[in-house]
């Protein structure tokens, strides 16, 4: 996602500028980008960074009056009311909604930036004190990857810009592709690269003058773990007096809004509290092309009763006749942290950009206020690798099992959303500025003090949407819980879509191998269109089995692919061979092999794809010592 990127070294300062251009090149993905650099050779301080275009962290670098503290920022800042205006410096429009109040806050505020909310990281150069601070939000969403060399310190927003000019860094770390392949992503602040890491969440460290680091938190979980437990009605009363007070704010800028809708509850808490004007707020939900699956029949009706606009955005043909682009292009720009069957996010939110380019969505809603944990160890068919890679697995399944021991809301806040949510999120932000209320930080600080029962029901949202807007519980869930209807008529309508849900499923990624071997059999028939698209969108199951059959057997089966020393070639042969044929089911095993394949391809072995010249000379802004 767009971001900062620099280095802190000693060289001289044309071989560092040389360094920055291409860390700056490697992140240039779209021409609706804005980039730039700031340098302080005294300092020993090369600073880039790029934006989308109009979006929140935009205009930088801000300076403060004297021009004595500078400040790169990137993401968006949801502060109290007033803030802004409090803060704006003399001279600057009422009604601006820029970031420039926010150098001003790190002269007011000595804690900052504890007090700010949101998802953004930064670095502010305070040059009377000599020393800069590299900052991140308190979940470590809006990441920063570091790298500690012989010449200096590198950070960027992506890896593969400090991959780019640092070949050491040009390796797959073992531990962590164990860990992306048992768990789905790496853990506690590694990443797939070699001596490549992730800043903490709540970071605040200092580069001194003299290349000293110091690595320092402004935040811990411990404080609001530690805080006193409420009541049930005191807790309620608190999370929705704080989530209707605070949604506001994530609707405000220039830029105009569109909602993701889902069939869910999560998206429709923020349409019950969020009474947007008639056809103010356009919606749009995600597809398929079998019919219209029950998120898109919802998220329509959900839309026509708020009196706005509603969208289909189709995933079918048309992506699937590209998909070896976005798959090479979703794992390169998300730096590895989704695997292919992502690709449809990044295609999508292509699509998404044209009608808004500020994306507002309902995730981490189930996560904070239900207890939902999405992100498990996988089971791993450990033929398909090397015997000396096992141990890897083994390890991964004992890091998750030590990490899910901690409090349920800091494991989905600062473990799960990190480390497995991090990177559909971060591609996505490639295209468009995504919102998420649920991730607001006096949200989250009072659902830390919810009763352990509530967090296990549905109530509290239920009671969310009905204080919002009544209306809207007429329409059910998509798995056909509440409504308005008679018990009897939505017991029936529950258990139809259940029975449903669990039966795409079974036609579909989790097709058990013997159902697979039955449906081979009677495949002229085609069981599968009975019910896929009924709750899901993609369908990898039949699509790598059909549509895109060629371009696996020509990426998975080529010479070089089979030749990685951590797999087995004979056995990736196979699967690759009866998935095809139809025979078995490897949707899963597919996903990682060809997301690793690609893994290589993107950053290993064709290592000058990172090192793109620098076409046009970036403009320096350096600091006035």
């Amino acid at each position: 996602m767009p971001g900062i990127m620099g280095l802190q070294t000693r060289l001289p300062r044309e071989l560092a500028e040389e360094k920055l251009a291409h860390m700056v090149e490697a992140v240039r993905h779209e021409s609706f980008y804005g980039t730039g650099i700031w340098v302080d050779e005294s300092l020993g301080l090369y600073i880039g960074w790029a934006a989308r275009a109009r979006s929140f962290s935009e205009r930088m670098p801000l300076r403060n009056e004297t021009g004595r503290v500078v400040l790169v920022f990137s993401g968006e800042e949801f502060s109290q009311p007033g803030t802004e205006r409090m803060l704006r410096p003399h001279g600057h429009d009422a009604d601006d909604t820029g970031p420039e109040y926010l150098v001003h806050l790190y002269e007011e505020d000595p804690s900052f930036p504890a007090g700010l909310n949101g998802r953004f990281h930064g670095i502010l150069i305070d040059l009377d004190r000599r020393s800069a601070f590299l900052f991140n939000d308190r979940y470590g969403m809006h990441r920063i990857y570091y790298h500690h060399a012989t010449d200096g310190f590198y950070f960027a927003a992506e890896a593969k810009a400090i991959l780019a000019v640092v070949p050491e860094t040009r390796h797959l770390d073992s531990r962590a592709v164990g860990e992306f392949i048992a768990c789905g992503s790496p853990l506690e602040g590694r990443t797939l690269f070699e001596k490549v890491h992730v800043l903490p969440g709540g970071s605040n460290w200092i580069l001194r003058d003299g290349l000293r680091i110091e690595k320092q938190a402004y935040f811990k979980p411990d404080e609001w773990e530690n805080q006193e437990p409420l009541e049930a009605e005191p807790y309620y009363r608190k999370l929705r007096d704080v989530f209707s007070h605070n949604l506001p704010r994530y609707f405000q800028g220039d830029e105009s809004i569109g909602m993701s809708l889902t069939g869910g509850r999560d998206t429709r808490m923020i349409m019950a509290w969020q009474r947007c004007p008639s056809g103010f707020l356009p919606c749009y939900t995600f597809g398929g092309e079998f019919r219209d699956c029950q998120d898109v029949s919802l998220g329509r009706r959900i839309a026509n009763m708020c009196g706005q606009s509603h969208e289909v955005i189709r995933v079918g043909r048309e992506f699937l006749a590209k998909f070896p682009h976005y798959a090479e292009r979703s794992v390169w720009l998300s730096d590895g942290c989704v695997d292919v069957s992502r690709a449809p996010d990044l295609y999508a939110n292509e699509k998404v950009r044209e009608i808004a380019p500020v994306r507002m969505s309902g995730v981490y809603g189930g996560e904070l206020l239900r207890n939902v944990v999405a992100f498990k160890p996988e089971t791993v068919r450990r033929e398909l690798f090397s015997p000396e890679f096992y141990g890897n697995f083994d390890q991964a399944k004992e890091t998750y099992a030590r990490n899910i021991q901690a409090h349920p809301v800091s494991f989905a806040v600062f473990k799960q959303a990190p480390w497995s949510q991090y990177g559909v999120l971060a591609l996505e932000e490639t295209q468009v500025t995504v919102r998420c209320p649920f991730l607001d930080n006096d949200l989250i600080r009072t659902v830390f003090r919810a009763p352990a029962a509530i967090r296990e029901s549905n109530e509290i949202c239920m009671q969310l949407i009905a204080d919002g807007n009544s209306d809207l519980l007429q329409i059910p869930t998509d798995r056909g819980l509440y409504g308005n209807g008679h018990p009897l008529l939505e017991s029936i309508s529950h258990a139809r879509l259940e029975f449903l849900f669990k039966a795409e499923y079974a036609y579909d990624i989790g097709m058990p191998q013997w159902l697979a071997r039955v449906d081979h059999a009677f495949s002229r028939l085609h069981l599968e269109r009975l019910f896929l698209g009924r709750h899901k969108v993609f369908h990898f199951r039949v699509w790598y089995r059909d549509a895109l059959a060629g371009y696996l057997r020509d990426t998975l089966l080529d010479s070089t692919s089979l030749t990685r020393p951590y797999l087995e070639r004979k056995v990736v042969e196979v699967v690759v061979d009866d998935h095809l044929k139809g025979q078995r089911n490897y949707t899963n095993e597919i996903h990682k092999l060809l997301t690793l394949e690609l893994l290589h391809r993107v950053f290993l072995d064709k290592t000058h794809s990172m090192r793109k010249k620098a076409s046009r000379t970036l403009e320096v802004a350096t600091a006035d010592c």
